[in-house]
């Protein structure tokens, strides 16, 4: 099993601690599937305040992240070999999707950096980052849930990490960008709710055409955006 690097920059790394221990990022760490290590950006700035932000240079309101410990923690990280990418997260990136999670899994060695204030210098986007990501178009009060969600959506479709490797391929978005049609388990009659007699008629042929005709009604109910986009591609 391939072991992809994941190195998270950010300015409060004690966020990631319970994230990192819980669930399919812990088990994938374990089966040695994806190294993930978080840096503390501080630690990359030389004042004796460990300063990493500064006022915008023409006014306004805010700070943002100066360039010299970045750039400084950025080149450390790529002494060895430049990354395969490196994602800087922000809410004005193209939203994330699955299409890209599943680009991302197939990297080896990715760096993700946690924007803040009101963002880094133009310069280490224009000369270090290789891909800007938003997980939604909201701010944050920084980057590190949203790369919390990045790294779980890379992680658990890395082949291997789940006990059913065909869990992941049948997750919304997967199939043919749809989402997942309705699903149902034991009892098969509860308070006179019936799980639908298709499910229970162990013909897989008609099964896989009822999950099929449900995922498009959900998408077309829920995310009529999802379709045109689906034939805007056809």
């Amino acid at each position: 099993m391939v072991c992809i690097k994941i190195d998270i920059v950010a300015l409060f790394p004690e966020m990631f601690c319970g994230f990192l221990e819980h669930s399919i990022v812990k088990r994938a760490r374990q089966k040695e599937a994806v190294q993930v290590t978080v840096h503390q950006l501080r630690d990359y700035s030389v004042d004796k305040h460990r300063s990493v932000d500064d006022e915008p240079y023409g006014g306004g309101a805010g700070m943002v992240m100066t360039i010299d410990p970045v750039a400084r923690c950025l080149d450390t990280l790529q002494k060895n070999g430049k990354a395969d990418e490196v994602v800087f997260l922000t809410p004005d990136a193209p939203v994330f999707t699955q299409k890209t999670a599943n680009e991302l899994s197939l990297k080896n060695h990715i760096i993700i950096l946690c924007g803040h204030y009101k963002g880094v210098d133009e310069r280490i986007r224009e000369h270090f980052v290789t891909r800007e990501i938003s997980i939604g178009d909201y701010v944050l009060s920084g980057g590190e849930l949203a790369a919390a969600v990045l790294t779980d959506a890379i992680v658990r479709v890395i082949p291997g990490v789940l006990h059913d490797e065909m869990s992941a391929l049948t997750d919304s978005f997967q199939n043919d960008g749809l989402l997942s049609p309705p699903v149902y388990t034991r009892p098969a009659d509860y308070n006179g709710w019936k799980v639908p007699p298709v499910l229970l008629s162990g013909n897989d042929k008609l099964i896989d055409r009822w999950r099929r005709e449900q995922a498009l009604l959900r998408t077309e109910d829920k995310r009529p955006d999802l379709l045109r986009t689906i034939n805007n591609n056809l």
